[in-house]
């Protein structure tokens, strides 16, 4: 077209003559407004809507207001150390990831104990423990996970080491990752974080994001069909129990045995509670919660065998018979005396008892672990040791499960799945109630009793 007839043509609030630069005009206009009023970053650079995730009510840099990137990666070395020690440097990894707006390579965990079976050490990939695709979903938005295959250069890669020793303070580890969610840095496809496992970097992240990240592990249909076995196998037998018990004090009237039996019968599908006991008595606990009072000046970090025992006996409102749990490293299966002395109507089982032994026994130290987590994280009352790891993780998921239905104090056996420490003593010589504090700004504290709500 001529622009020569369209000597008339004026632009916003100008005239135009022909209809052919009235048509021109429209185009420019349109094009003017999508320039102004498209998204940053569509169309630029090469990222568009399918390299992004996006991230709703998420504290993130200035950079990743659009979405956590499916192109950038980030890498971590591998896993190490108990389960729950894992579930930790796992959260923080992920969140370390948000905070550089990439996501986060799925890392190798490890099967064996690093630092018992150091000669022994069993890697084991993130999707043979936990549902890599259920991550992804219930973390969609907050956080995201990705396979090796996902990469376009594996070659782009630049390597940050984190810094160590007393002088790499938690304001220095901060500013580091901030530099590095900056350009040049940013331009690599991924960044690989060398040296220490994540469990020993510095924290800067609250106790809710890590509960979010916790909430999307879920076991492989595997590992949680063996906890159902064990949970069954639980039930079944308190189940059995009860019902002895009921026919026994019915036996001598016909028609209370009669009621009796009518209400077995009802009651016969209904599932029997249990009462869980991470019971941390072996040896090498006791070395170390020992050191640990002497160093923090603490006296209720220990629990001998005898307490352990008293307080769960104490619980206020427990309603027995009840069959327990007990949640113990294998080094006591052997010791019949913890099934012994017990009060009357808590009748004590581990795995051995319960028959089950076998079937941890062909799972690796993680699986087994994961298996007795999750047998307690079902229990109907739990009762731990503040200052384990392991109970503090069970006591945060069970918390989670108790505010999501209102609940905002944890005393009483009214309370859904109510949580314990045995050893804090509570009212009348028993356990203390136990839940998490949610609104710590830091998880750093939460082996350490000093990241709990008591009653």
């Amino acid at each position: 077209m001529d622009l020569s007839n369209c000597n008339s043509l004026r632009i916003f609030g100008l005239h135009l003559n022909s209809v052919a630069c009235k048509c021109l005009g429209l185009i420019v206009i349109a094009f003017v407004l999508r320039t102004i009023f498209s998204p940053a970053f569509s169309g630029v650079g090469g990222i568009g809507k399918d390299d992004l995730v996006f991230v709703h009510n998420v504290s993130l840099p200035p950079s990743s207001i659009y979405g956590i990137r499916k192109m950038k990666f980030l890498e971590v070395p591998q896993i190490v150390w108990g389960l729950n020690n894992q579930k930790i440097a796992f959260a923080r990894a992920c969140l370390t990831a948000v905070m550089l707006n990439r996501t986060l390579l799925m890392p190798s965990l490890s099967a064996s104990l690093f630092y018992k079976e150091i000669d022994l050490l069993q890697p084991i990939s993130f999707d043979k423990v936990f549902q890599f695709e259920k991550f992804n979903s219930l973390c969609n938005g907050f956080v995201q996970l990705g396979r090796y295959s996902d990469l376009v250069n594996g070659s782009d890669v630049f390597e940050l080491r984190k810094g160590s020793g007393r002088k790499w303070t938690i304001g220095r580890d901060l500013d580091q990752l901030r530099q590095f969610s900056k350009d040049p840095y940013d331009g690599y496809e991924i960044i690989r974080i060398i040296g220490k496992n994540p469990f020993l970097w510095h924290d800067h992240w609250p106790v809710q994001d890590y509960a979010k990240v916790f909430e999307c592990l879920v076991l492989v249909d595997e590992i949680s069909a063996e906890a159902d076995k064990v949970v069954s196998r639980i039930r079944e037998l308190g189940r059995e129990v009860r019902r002895e018990v009921r026919l026994l004090q019915n036996v001598t009237s016909k028609v209370g045995l009669l009621q009796n039996r009518t209400h077995v019968s009802s009651s016969f599908l209904e599932p029997v509670p249990y009462l869980a006991v991470h019971m941390r008595i072996e040896k090498d606990w006791m070395i170390h919660c020992k050191k640990l009072e002497q160093r923090s000046n603490i006296s209720e970090i220990c629990s001998s065998k005898e307490e352990i025992m008293s307080r769960v006996g104490n619980i206020v409102g427990l309603k027995t018979p009840i069959l327990v749990y007990l949640a113990v490293a294998d080094s006591l299966l052997e010791d019949n005396s913890i099934l012994k002395g017990w009060k009357e109507g808590l009748l004590p089982y581990e795995k051995k008892k319960l028959g089950v032994a076998g079937m941890y026994k062909r799972h690796p130290y993680l699986i087994q672990s994961a298996i007795d987590y999750e047998v307690c994280l079902r229990a109907n009352v739990f009762v731990g040791n503040s200052f384990s790891t392991f109970s503090s993780l069970v006591v945060l998921e069970r918390t989670q499960k108790m505010i999501r239905t209102g609940v905002s104090r944890p005393c009483g056996m009214d309370v859904k799945w109510p949580s314990y420490a045995y050893n804090i003593l509570g009212d009348s010589e028993g356990p203390r109630p136990w839940m998490a504090n949610m609104s710590h700004s830091s998880l750093r504290a939460i082996s350490y009793g000093s990241n709990e709500v008591f009653c």
